[in-house]
């Protein structure tokens, strides 16, 4: 099974010398993010219209994540459990997420290095989302499409949905310690349901590749964006 490991943010990680060199190299094949005062943006659908917020945001909650494979919950939280413990003077926090969109949408990761900038599409969860709703076949089929459109156009370079968090875990490191807690949990508007990542010229590239998106829901959502540092 694969899991998304992610590494929350915190004041370290809104800093402009994160990530450090050394977690760099520790966490290999990891997309790490820029600040959200970086061009980081949130844009909510509210009845139809897109509404804007520009960053830096009190409540950011992604630093930049990786996948590892793993048996099972116990067996990804043991692995992240192998986090640096230097990172944030070994106070870090990283959440365990099941990878794999409820109803079968298809991840993918074409391996490519972006032409432009590489921009992350963090999908904001939300009730719906935490209680694993799976859309209709034809729901999926049309974001399937939409997905491989983007990559043959040479825009999406990946993109993942995950699993509520009753399947996945925080590890919490103290000290360098870690302490593992499962899933589920309450604070829904920290988490993420899913992400692309994409290879555009400019934020208004970006933009518009959101709005044109078919996502599963079709009422209120939101997303943020963030700069790819590495």
């Amino acid at each position: 099974m694969q899991y998304m490991v992610i590494r929350k943010a915190d004041a370290t990680s809104e800093s402009d010398t994160f990530p450090s060199a050394e977690l760099v190299q520790a966490v290999p094949g990891a997309k790490w993010l820029r600040s959200s005062a970086d061009g980081g943006l949130r844009m909510r659908r509210r009845d139809g219209q897109w509404l804007y917020q520009e960053g830096p945001f009190d409540d950011v909650s992604v630093a930049g994540f990786s996948f590892i494979e793993a048996e099972d919950r116990r067996a990804a939280s043991e692995l992240a459990a192998r986090w640096p413990s230097a990172d944030a003077e070994g106070g870090a926090v990283v959440e365990v997420r099941e990878a794999g969109c409820p109803g079968g949408c298809v991840g993918f990761d074409t391996g490519a290095a972006p032409k432009h900038a590489a921009w992350a599409i963090l999908l904001r969860s939300d009730p719906v989302a935490e209680q694993d709703f799976e859309p209709p076949a034809v729901v999926i089929d049309i974001m399937n499409r939409a997905n491989n459109a983007g990559v043959a156009a040479g825009i999406a370079l990946s993109g993942e949905g995950l699993r509520s968090t009753a399947s996945g875990a925080r590890v919490k490191f103290s000290g360098g310690k870690p302490f593992i807690t499962d899933g589920p949990f309450a604070e829904v508007k920290e988490l993420i349901a899913g992400y692309w990542a994409l290879d555009a010229a400019s934020r208004d590239d970006v933009i518009a590749w959101v709005k044109s998106y078919p996502y599963p829901n079709p009422g209120d959502m939101e997303v943020e964006l963030r700069k790819v540092a590495i």
